[in-house]
């Protein structure tokens, strides 16, 4: 029980009609209070209305913490920016699902875990060729991330503490080889396979990268940009697609199941594909010249072009993932040759971070603005880029399931409704409907 749940709990006052309801108030340890409705159903016969969830607090969760206004991103208490300073891809998974960083043999025996992990069972090699070659790599992802149920069944149990965190590890290990198979499958060429002695990032890169008939040298300018990018995927809060995990889990359903359910939801255009809409919307820009021309048709309220790549639903300041990202992406240009969308990137940012309508309307660049540029600088094709996310959202979404399934007031998601449709009506026969 939390410490505001005691005796001494504060409660709020909800009036309506004339009839006081008293609402327990929890505190946590950053963001606003919470008001806990769970018994307002049985106390007043009321239901709450918050489409897209925007003022609803799903769950308690220590994991991820973003403070929207100051623009900040915290992992277990860890400012993002030094994780990536400091850290790498690994030891901000350990630290999601375990809530500490780990020793130096933690550390080490959790890498080797992984390492060891990276192989899919042969068989699922097979199940790939039942794709069509021009299918769309997160398509691939959402039926192999689920079709890993059918294979590793040493891992389902989730009353089994030991199945739960095999499970993680295995998630960990194989997302980069599941997403590195379906980009290989897409564009036709051969699987290859994990090397035990590559970072993680560079495994990855590799695997996607590589071709028989050459010695492949891992580029350590693009692995370490690699490890970055997956470090700041790797969590996010309470967003779609980890809220599907989360309530996919509510169920029961194994773990692989739930993660191809966050994987499903991550290939929307508003969630995961953002950052291959905002790389168009700079491609039809085209130069530096022309930004005056797309600033006046944004702020027009008539013209549906938007300045995609900007704003948040919760960061309401710049995000921090944004100006990460965006030195990221120079070293990664510097290293392959550069882009001239990345000069427009900067021009388009600078004008509109200049521009009053937007300040004032707070549509200040997100993570996803500059990561399109810099995965494409990288060599994926766009089609890849939500693959990308999926593989480092692994990590947040892995960590959020576990904790889920530990809480023991956890129950299953049922969301209820307003119900505006029709209500009984008579039956009338087919014979006597004219």
């Amino acid at each position: 029980m939390a410490a505001d749940q005691g005796a001494h709990a504060q409660t709020g006052t909800l009036e309506i009609d004339g009839k006081t309801f008293k609402l327990p108030l929890r505190h946590g340890t950053a963001g606003p209070e919470v008001v806990d409705i769970g018994k307002l159903y049985g106390q007043a016969g009321l239901f709450t209305y918050d489409p897209g969830f925007t003022s609803t607090a799903a769950c308690e969760s220590k994991i991820t913490y973003v403070d929207g206004e100051a623009g900040r991103l915290l992992y277990r208490g860890y400012a993002v920016e030094d994780l990536i300073a400091r850290g790498d891809f690994l030891e901000t998974c350990y630290l999601l699902l375990y809530g500490e960083l780990p020793t130096v043999k933690q550390k080490h025996d959790f890498d080797d875990k992984v390492t060891r992990h990276t192989m899919v069972h042969e068989q699922m090699v097979r199940f790939y060729q039942g794709f069509r070659r021009d299918s769309h790599p997160m398509a691939v992802m959402v039926g192999s991330v689920g079709a890993m149920s059918a294979f590793y069944h040493d891992s389902t149990d989730i009353a089994d503490p030991h199945q739960r965190m095999l499970a993680c590890i295995r998630m960990i290990a194989k997302m980069p080889t599941i997403a590195a198979m379906a980009h290989k499958y897409t564009t036709g060429q051969p699987f290859v396979y994990p090397k035990n002695d590559l970072s993680y990032a560079g495994n990855f890169l590799r695997m996607c990268f590589s071709v028989p008939f050459e010695e492949y040298q891992v580029n350590e300018v693009l692995a370490r940009a690699m490890d970055k990018i997956f470090i700041l995927h790797a969590d996010n809060e309470q967003g779609a697609s980890t809220s599907t995990v989360r309530l996919a889990g509510s169920s029961g359903a194994n773990p692989f199941a739930c993660i191809a359910a966050g994987v499903a939801c991550l290939w929307g255009p508003a969630h995961g594909g953002a950052n291959e809409a905002a790389l168009k919307m700079l491609a039809t820009i085209g130069k530096p010249e022309r930004i005056p021309e797309f600033i006046a048709r944004a702020k027009d309220p008539d013209d549906p072009f938007r300045l995609l790549g900007f704003g948040h639903r919760v960061y309401k300041s710049y995000d921090p993932r944004a100006a990460l990202m965006r030195d990221i992406c120079r070293e990664v240009l510097a290293e392959t040759g550069g882009d001239p969308l990345f000069d427009v990137a900067l021009e388009l940012e600078r004008a509109a971070m200049a521009d009053e309508y937007f300040v004032e309307k707070k549509l200040f660049p997100n993570l996803d603005y500059y990561s399109g540029l810099t995965l494409r600088a990288m060599g994926f094709p766009p089609a890849m880029f939500t693959a990308v996310f999926s593989l480092a959202r692994t990590a947040g979404w892995i960590a959020q399931w576990m904790e889920m399934i530990a809480d023991p007031s956890q129950k299953i998601g049922r969301p209820r409704q307003l119900y505006t449709g029709a209500t009984r009506r008579e039956y009338v026969p087919v014979a006597k409907r004219g």
